[in-house]
C-alpha cells in the first residue's frame, strides 16, 4: 500500500474498541497491519476496523500456534494488544518473551497498574473517573455520555498511536522498543489542559451548563430551529460574536457584556426564540461562509452530503458502507483508498509462507475460510 507509513510491519491481536481502530488507522496511512484472530470468519464489509488489513488464525493454546505468533511478533515493528493486563504474559507472549527491538503497545482502559487494573469498564467509566463526564449536559440533569469518542478515542486510541509513533523515533536513536502504556484514564486528562488552565484561573465552576464550552454560554450551545431541527453556534471571538447578532437580529449592546454570566440564562431563551423562527436549512443558508461560528447539525447520513464534506470527500462509500477516507492528508505520501475489509483467517497461508512455514507445515493450522 501507499502511504507514509508503508514501511511499517504491526501485528495486532485482535480485540475491541480502541485498539482495533488504532491498527486500522496505520493500515490507512500504509502500514502492513495483520491480526492475530481465533476463529476464521466471512468477509464483513461493515467491519470497517479492519480495512487494510490481513488476518491469521492462530490457536495461542497450541504450540505450533505459539510458534507462529512468536515468529510473527519478531517479523514486525510493532506489536498492539488490548487486552486485561498479564493475559498477553499468561499466553507467553509477554514483552519480555520478545525481541527488544518490539515497540510493544498495550490499550486498556484502567492501565497496567493500580487498584482497577484488573476490573472491567467502558468508555463511560473511564469518562467518569477523569472528571470529564461531570461537565457534560445539561444542569440539573444527569451527565450526558459523548458516544465512546472522548474516552475510547480520544484517550485511548489517539494516544496508544501517539505512543507508537513516539517510540518509533525513539528507537531510531536508540536502536531499542519499549512497552507503550496507554490507558484511557491517561489521555483523557492530557488533552484537558485548556479546562484545568480555566480551573486555575477561577474561569470554570464545576456546575455543568455555566461555561464558556458547555452550553452555559448563550453564544456556544445548540439551539432548535422551525423545523424541529437543530443549529450549532460557537461564536466564542468578540468579533465572531458581534457578526452572529448581527446576522440573527439579535441585540447589539449583548456585545458589551458577551462574557457576563450573570446574562447567560436570560439570553440562552432569548437566542432560543430567535433560532425557533426560520428552519435549520435557511439558517444554514444565511450563515452559509461567514465567520459567525454557526452550522447546521447533521445527521451520519446528511454530512456526505454537505457540499463542503462533499468537495473534500471525507466521508467515502465502498462497497455501499458509509465510513471516512483515510485522514489527514498528506502532500506527498498520499495513502491509497483502503479496501474492503477481508475474511477472517484469509490472510493465514499467505503469512505463514512469509513467516517460512513450507507447504507441508502450513497444513497443520487447519482449514482456511
Amino acid at each position: 500500500m501507499a502511504g507514509p507509513l508503508a514501511s511499517l510491519k504491526v501485528v495486532e491481536f485482535s480485540g475491541l474498541g480502541p485498539a482495533p481502530l488504532a491498527g486500522q488507522l496505520l493500515a490507512d496511512l500504509g502500514a502492513d497491519v495483520v491480526t492475530v484472530d481465533r476463529k476464521a470468519a466471512p468477509a464483513d464489509p461493515t467491519d470497517i476496523n479492519r480495512r487494510g488489513k490481513r488476518s491469521i488464525v492462530l490457536d495461542l493454546k497450541s504450540p505450533h500456534g505459539l510458534e507462529a505468533a512468536q515468529r510473527l511478533i519478531a517479523a514486525s515493528d510493532v506489536l498492539i494488544e488490548g487486552f486485561r493486563p498479564q493475559v498477553m504474559e499468561r499466553l507467553g507472549l509477554g514483552p519480555e518473551a520478545c525481541p527488544d527491538t518490539l515497540i510493544y503497545a498495550r490499550m486498556t482502559g484502567w492501565g497496567q497498574d493500580g487498584p482497577l487494573a484488573q476490573s472491567a469498564g467502558h468508555d463511560i467509566n473511564y469518562l467518569a473517573l477523569t472528571g470529564a463526564l461531570h461537565a457534560m449536559g445539561e444542569a440539573g440533569r444527569p451527565p450526558v455520555p459523548p458516544l465512546n469518542l472522548v474516552a475510547d478515542y480520544g484517550g485511548g486510541t489517539m494516544f496508544l498511536l501517539f505512543g507508537i509513533l513516539s517510540a518509533v523515533i525513539e528507537r531510531g536513536v536508540s536502536g531499542k522498543g519499549q512497552v507503550v502504556d496507554a490507558a484511557m484514564v491517561d489521555g483523557v486528562p492530557a488533552m484537558m489542559g485548556l479546562i484545568h488552565a480555566m480551573l486555575a484561573q477561577g474561569a470554570w465552576r464545576e456546575e455543568r451548563g455555566a461555561n464558556w464550552l458547555d452550553g452555559g454560554a448563550p453564544f456556544y450551545r445548540c439551539y432548535t430551529c422551525a423545523c424541529g431541527g437543530f443549529i450549532s453556534v460557537g461564536a466564542l471571538e468578540p468579533q465572531f460574536h458581534a457578526l452572529l447578532l448581527e446576522m440573527a437580529d439579535l441585540p447589539r449592546d449583548h456585545q458589551d457584556s458577551q462574557n457576563e454570566d450573570r446574562q447567560w440564562p436570560a439570553r440562552h431563551r432569548l437566542y432560543a426564540e430567535a433560532f425557533a423562527r426560520k428552519s435549520r436549512d435557511e439558517w444554514a443558508t444565511i450563515f452559509e461562509g461567514t465567520d459567525a461560528c454557526v452550522a447546521p447539525v447533521l445527521t451520519f447520513s446528511e454530512a456526505r452530503l454537505h457540499p463542503h464534506m462533499a468537495a473534500r470527500q471525507t466521508l467515502v462509500s465502498p462497497n455501499g458502507i458509509l465510513q471516512a477516507a483515510p485522514a489527514p492528508r498528506f502532500g506527498r505520501s498520499k495513502p491509497a483508498m483502503p479496501p474492503t475489509p477481508v475474511a477472517i483467517g484469509s490472510g493465514t497461508d499467505e503469512v505463514l509462507e512469509q513467516l517460512g512455514y513450507d507447504a507441508a507445515s502450513r497444513k497443520a493450522f487447519g482449514p482456511k475460510p
